[in-house]
């Protein structure tokens, strides 16, 4: 028998009001199943609890799979998920606190569209453990560092259009009061790292430079279409080789009393 005008409608309304249900109340453990696949377990959300829209986690960051490397941020992480509309497209806004590390939410806002997505950073400052790093794995696990990681920006554009990356913006961190297992040297010194993109630029410039310490860092390099090439080098100060050796050894290829440092 055909189904009347009134019920065909009926039936649709009630299947708007599940997906709208299902929407609204969809579980936080998706958003953590989804993380977990989109950085190849690298970042996890353990125990998620709430809703993607609004939820809370552990944080937990691993060498991937297999790996037995793994490191927790400490107090876990909020977040809030807004879905919105800028520049005549869709966009959501993403709010993100560490209770351990972010003074204030950070706050971003991601616009996706047809082979093109663009994700903005609003400024910030956060400090962080380093520590944390040792769940990623080699070389991380090995170094063992520990100190504290300062990280700043005035704002930050990342964009992906058709497969090309491109960032626009500056990051400052800094790590303080640097110390590894593998020197018995405690503080190896303090660094600063930076990324600058001005307006307009087609890549970033990144250099390393040692602020204070005995085990001494610089470095240069540049990321152009999503392509990162870094160079630099390490060195014990006057009289700390013997107490740096083996550190120097492991974190870079050795070449005399230098140990170069080399990525892309």
């Amino acid at each position: 028998m055909a189904m009347t005008r009134p019920a065909r409608l009926a039936w649709l309304g009630l299947l708007l009001g599940l997906l709208s249900a299902l929407l609204l109340f969809a579980p936080a453990r998706w958003l953590a199943e989804a993380l977990s696949r989109a950085s190849a377990q690298h970042v996890q959300l353990v125990n998620a609890r709430g809703t993607i829209w609004n939820g809370q986690a552990d944080l937990l960051l691993t060498g991937g799979a297999g790996s037995r490397s793994t490191a927790a941020l400490p107090q876990g992480l909020r977040w809030r998920l807004r879905p919105g509309w800028a520049d005549a497209g869709p966009a959501a806004r993403l709010e993100l606190e560490a209770p351990c590390c972010t003074p204030q939410a950070l706050q971003l806002s991601v616009r996706p569209g047809w082979q093109h997505m663009q994700l903005d950073m609003a400024a910030f400052q956060s400090q962080w453990p380093t520590d944390l790093l040792t769940g990623l794995g080699t070389p991380w696990n090995t170094l063992r560092f520990d100190g504290r990681l300062q990280i700043a920006s005035p704002g930050m554009t990342l964009q992906w259009h058709a497969g090309r990356s491109r960032l626009q913006g500056s990051l400052d961190l800094q790590a303080q009061d640097l110390a590894s297992r593998l020197s018995t040297l405690r503080p190896l010194g303090s660094y600063r790292f930076t990324v600058d993109a001005p307006a307009g630029s087609d890549g970033a410039t990144l250099a390393l430079q040692t602020l204070q310490g005995e085990l001494l860092l610089q470095g240069q390099g540049e990321w152009i279409a999503g392509r990162l090439r870094f160079r630099g080098e390490a060195s014990a100060a006057t009289g700390r080789e013997a107490a740096l050796a083996n550190l120097l050894n492991i974190i870079g290829r050795r070449q005399g009393d230098r140990s170069l440092l080399s990525i892309g």
